[in-house]
């Protein structure tokens, strides 16, 4: 029965020990550059603290659409919106998402 104690603790500690580690995300490369982005206009927020999210080109698989822009709600206080954009590299275009920043 001590033995069993000591493997069950040994476990537990190794178990609080393990960090998850993150999934890596794969790049998808495109030969052929987005289009220019369009200007929308937009109208007055919703409600006072929300932010523009401006529209964007994605690539649905055989060609880039347009995603109109919204307003977004910020998740906490003093968040900035870092839209995202697409990155041109020696193996072609690849998509950065847009995401919350603390600022």
């Amino acid at each position: 029965m001590k033995l069993f104690s000591r493997f069950m603790t040994l476990a537990v500690l190794m178990g609080l020990l393990i960090v998850p580690v993150s999934e890596a995300r794969t790049r998808v490369y495109l030969r052929i550059g987005p289009p220019p982005i369009i200007v929308e206009r937009h109208t007055l927020p919703p409600r006072a603290g929300y932010v523009w999210q401006p529209g964007y080109h994605r690539w649905d698989g055989r060609a880039y659409v347009w995603t109109a822009g919204s307003w977004a709600r910020p998740p906490y206080r003093h968040a900035r919106w870092i839209p995202g954009h697409w990155v041109e590299t020696r193996r072609g275009f690849y998509w950065i998402d847009g995401h919350w920043r603390r600022y």
